[in-house]
């Protein structure tokens, strides 16, 4: 009985090694196989270079993709939009101006949005353009950072902020936020950037938006509230004297003081004369504690602006900048 035991085992043995031969040549066989393979296979085709236009689209479908686009950051007004389809170009061109708005890089920002404005005849992109200057715009005009249209000053002896506002065309306002300015007091010897150029204002009472250009370039697009029934009055006009925390006049000539809640005129108002018609008194660019009315027609006349709004626009605007009111 051991003998036969002894046998099977040995025949068991015999023929697992078999298998395992066996298992050791149909690998060996598949690898010559698959080397054989692509030793002859025919090469692959070169990959064709991308034109121009293949470039753009790939471009184009990358800044449209929601993940190309750049988080918002807390100086932006409203988070950015996605790019608008049907302009490869601008959509190229709109991600970049968002990527170097995104680096801290505003006069690329601002290079690459004006382009957009005068290159594309897409809202979307115009739109999303506008949006860019609106932010990138004011960051650069109220604080040290360079501009081309800033001229270096080294302060005189005898130089006074309100002196200097005069001579370069420009408010006391801005020439302290630019240079982080605190009061009236400045030393000879000091360098200061002044923002040098000519800033006009385009009303729309039928848009109810205020554009304000500077060197004939767009600057900032406001909302504003207009005239109820359309009294707001159109034609030519400068702004003619600028009042903070303004006195209110009452229909019947009665003063109401900054402060009183009868005052409608919110913190700044600037007053405009009309260029058109000497006679016509009594309107201006003012606040308001009433934000809702903005974007409506709602005031007797005048334009109004959310306080916070009206305070930046007069620390831009010198008096005689010239204000165009349209319907």
């Amino acid at each position: 009985m051991t003998d036969i035991y002894i046998r099977r085992n040995r025949e068991n043995r015999g023929c697992f090694r078999l298998a395992v031969l066996a298992g050791i040549v149909a690998a060996g066989l598949l690898i010559w196989g698959i080397m054989t393979w692509r030793a002859n296979r025919p090469p692959r085709p070169p990959k064709p270079e991308q034109t121009e236009e293949q470039v753009f689209e790939e471009r184009a479908a990358q800044a449209a993709s929601p993940q190309a686009q750049p988080e918002a950051v807390a100086r932006r007004e409203t988070p950015p939009a996605p790019a608008p389809a049907g302009d490869r170009r601008g959509a190229v061109l709109l991600a970049e101006a968002r990527k170097a708005q995104q680096d801290d890089d505003l006069l690329g920002a601002r290079t690459r949005a004006l382009a957009l404005l005068a290159q594309s005849d897409n809202p979307g992109i115009i739109s999303a353009a506008e949006q860019i200057l609106n932010s990138v715009n004011i960051a650069l005009a109220t604080t040290p950072r360079p501009m081309p249209e800033k001229t270096e000053y080294t302060i005189k002896r005898g130089d006074t902020i309100s002196g200097l506002a005069k001579k370069f065309k420009t408010t006391t306002q801005l020439i302290q936020k630019s240079n982080g300015i605190k009061g009236h007091v400045i030393r000879a010897g000091d360098l200061l950037r002044i923002l040098s150029g000519e800033f006009a204002i385009t009303v729309s009472k039928s848009q109810n938006d205020l554009v304000l250009t500077f060197n004939g370039q767009f600057f900032k697009r406001y909302r504003v509230g207009t005239g109820k029934f359309g009294k707001t009055p159109t034609g030519k006009f400068v702004v003619s004297d600028k009042i903070v925390n303004p006195p209110w006049w009452r229909p019947d000539g009665k003063m109401v003081p900054y402060g009183d809640k009868e005052n409608v005129l919110g913190t700044h108002w600037m007053a405009l004369r009309s260029l058109d018609d000497p006679g016509l008194r009594g309107y201006g660019i003012h606040g308001t504690w009433e934000p809702e009315t903005i974007g409506t027609q709602a005031s007797a006349g005048c334009i109004r602006l959310a306080n916070d709004q009206v305070e930046e626009l007069f620390s831009l605007v010198p008096e005689g900048t010239s204000v165009l009111i349209t319907e």
